[in-house]
Order: C-alpha cells, then structure tokens, then sequence
C-alpha cells in the first residue's frame, strides 16, 4: 500500500532544521520571528535517518505513528513507508529554507495564528491537568441529574400503515377480537418489529417522537389507541402492554459521559473569571443595520380618485376577530 504524503504542518512532530552541528549531533534553528525556540540536540543514537547532516529523532517516528493511526482509526502503514514520509518531508523543509520560503510575510502570519491556537489549546490542556474531574464531582453530579430523575418506561407494540384509512381498519378488526401480534406481523410497514409482532420493547418517552410517545403515555395497560396516531412514519395503532418507574443506569455506565460534561463546566467557569479580570472592548459593531428604505414619494390624489364607487365602500369593513 503506498502513502501518501501527509500534511507538513502537524502540531507535535518534531521535524528537525538543516543547519550542520558537530558529528552525531544536530540542533534545531533559534531564528524565527515568532517566538524564540529552545534548541533540541538530537544524538545520532536517538534517530531514524540522516538527511544532508540532518538527524531525524525517532520521536517524530513515535509522532507520525500516533497521528496515522488517530486518522486512520487504527490502520497501520509499515515502518519503511513512515520514514520514506519523515525523510521526505526533512527534504522539503531543507528546500523551503534554503529559498528563504521561512521569511516570507506569508508564512510568518500562518505561524504565528499557528502558535496563537496551540498556545490556547495548551493552555485549556494544563488547566485540566491542574483542575480533574474528581471521582466526587462525578458521584455528585450523577445524584442530582441522573439518579434523580424520576419517569416511566413503557412496554408497547405498534402497526404502522400508510394511510388513517388503513390505521381505521386496524382498529376495527381489534375490536371484532382480532389478534394484534398476527396483525402487525401482516400488516406492518416497520420490517423489524412486523416479524415479532409489532414489539417494541421497553423504552422511554423522551426515545419516541412526540405523537407516539403521548398516545402510549395515555393509554392504560393493556390497552390499544382507539384512533390512528400519526407521526412522519405513518400511521399507527399501538397497544401498551407494561409501565414501570424508570430505572436509572449504574454510575459507572455513565461516568465517561458526566467527566467531559464536567470538564466542560470547569473550563467555561474559568473563562468566565478571565474574561471578568480582563479588560475588553469589542471595537465592531456585532449586528448588521438593516439599510435604511426611502419612503416613496406621495402623489397627491385628485378628488375623483378619492370617491368611492358603488362596488367600493368609502369605509373598508374591519375584519372579524380571528
């Protein structure tokens, strides 16, 4: 499989410089008009390659693996290929310095909106490393949203026909004895639930578009809707068979989804207290003025076109209270 070559600019690839150091040794460039770099030696021993002097470390190998299995979601490339990548993109890097392509107006502004988003990126990064989500955020927050929630699950079957005619029909057979699961297993539209009788098993309001869940809320156990609902589906005829109080789920199935819930609550509050201490004033107007329309000129109107006719009124009749 050959592959292909991937975007120069991927935050945390350590890509190294072209100026020669002394053997076995090479150091990255201080010279950017961004921010000044700390130099990074990299030992012969520590690299994969060697291009025109220039070291390539074997943690930009360990880099590029990570980054195409992340894109790939878990496809490997051979090792051979991930070098060829590396050595290529150390060859480009040498060319672009040797032009000077690292000096132009137009880099220096990409790479500078590049450390702006990666500053801000590390710096939500080392907020939750010093602030985590504690195991008793967690518990607390699973007591007051999730444990306490209090509702009904349901046990239900439906039929679902095409037309309120059809639906009609249905319901008149049930009420000449008729048996619903056969019935749904012949006349359903929803393919799954028509081969086991129209079961849909159990489920929460919240889980079924308004109309069902309101109709099958409605009904008593046991019961069938005694008029066609309808939905963007169709039409149905339902049957509710059991209800029982709402069973929230373990807190540990749900604690990967409260710990980035929190983080998130954590984050906007301390953005909340930068923004406080800050001194900001937005220099734009934030909603666009709708343009202004000219009123059209008045024509003054002649006495004949101002009298009423026989079929016009003087006195248009106002209209009735809707």
């Amino acid at each position: 499989m050959k592959l292909k070559l991937l975007s120069l600019m991927v935050a945390g690839l350590a890509i190294t410089g072209c100026d020669q150091k002394p053997a076995n040794t090479t150091t990255t460039p201080t010279s950017t008009p961004v921010a000044a770099v700390t130099p990074v030696t990299v030992n012969k021993a520590d690299a994969v390659a060697v291009v025109n002097g220039q070291y390539i470390a074997k943690a930009a190998l360990d880099e590029l693996e990570k980054e195409i299995a992340t894109r790939s979601h878990g496809q490997t490339f051979p090792k051979e290929k991930l070098v060829d990548e590396l050595i290529q993109r150390e060859l480009l890097i040498q060319d672009a310095t040797k032009k000077n392509l690292d000096q132009t107006p137009e880099f220096v502004a990409r790479l500078t909106d590049a450390r702006k988003a990666l500053l801000s990126q590390t710096d939500l990064q080392n907020f939750i490393a010093a602030n985590p989500v504690t195991d008793a955020e967690i518990k607390a927050e699973y007591d007051s949203k999730v444990a306490a929630e209090k509702g009904t699950e349901y046990k239900a079957r439906h039929i679902l026909v095409k037309t309120e005619a059809e639906a009609k029909k249905v319901i008149a057979d049930l009420d000449k004895g008729g048996d619903f699961k056969k019935l749904a297993d012949k006349l359903s539209l929803d393919g799954k639930e028509a081969q086991n009788g129209g079961d849909l098993g159990w489920f929460s309001a919240a889980q079924m578009v308004a109309p069902f869940s309101d109709a099958v809320a409605a009904l008593e156990n046991g019961k069938y809707t005694k008029t066609p609902v309808q939905t963007q589906f169709g039409f149905h005829v339902i049957m509710r068979e059991e209800s029982r109080p709402q069973t929230p789920p373990p807190l540990d199935a749900v604690k990967e989804q409260l710990t980035p819930f929190l983080q998130r609550q954590k984050i906007e509050t301390m953005l909340k207290s930068l923004r406080t201490a800050a001194k900001v004033e937005v220099l734009i107007p934030l909603t666009e003025e709708k343009p202004k329309v000219e009123a059209p000129a008045v024509v003054p109107a002649t006495v004949e076109s101002v009298q009423p006719t026989a079929a016009e009124p003087a006195v248009a009749p106002a209209e009735p209270a809707k």
